[in-house]
């Protein structure tokens, strides 16, 4: 069903968000039981994407898809518009990345990298080849991260 978020996403939705000054995290359209779901994650540079920011995209993408002829999703679907998922969300792109310089942030590797497959510090750099952490977990250090020995970044709770 790629090609349903390919039409909504480019057509309906990024620009709807523009307007608003928001941008998409993430879209899906995915069918759980026996319901389809639109479900459109938005959120706003400094993040804070409130209720009413979700009730007005919401609106606007309803307004729209309705008014597309032909309709790019036929059968029934629930629309549901939110902030990304929680505090742990995973950091997907560069963009999401930098949003996030000098939170505390979790980074899955492939390999170990001095001795460790998981690393845990406050992101202080993002380049084109690596991630810089600071204070470490454990190690009160910096570690420079090959950007191509990541499997996943994550925002992390700081205990």
């Amino acid at each position: 069903m790629s090609e349903v978020v390919e039409t909504v996403k480019g057509g309906v939705v990024e620009p709807i968000l523009a307007e608003h000054s928001f941008y998409l995290y993430d879209i899906e359209f995915v069918k759980e039981q026996k319901s389809w779901y639109l479900r459109i994650y938005i959120d706003k540079p400094g993040g804070g994407i409130t209720i009413d920011d979700c009730v007005l995209v919401s609106d606007e993408v309803s307004e729209k898809l309705d008014e597309m002829d032909p309709d790019p999703i036929p059968q029934a679907y629930y629309l549901d518009v939110s902030s990304p998922p929680g505090a742990e969300r995973t950091l997907r792109n560069e963009k999401d990345l930098n949003d996030v310089l000098g939170s505390y942030i979790h980074v899955s590797l492939y390999q170990n990298l001095e001795g460790q497959k998981v690393f845990e510090g406050d992101l202080t750099e993002v380049n084109s080849d690596t991630l810089v952490l600071d204070n470490v977990a454990g190690r009160k250090t910096v570690i420079e991260i090959p950007r191509d020995q990541i499997a996943k970044a994550r925002l992390a709770i700081k205990f």
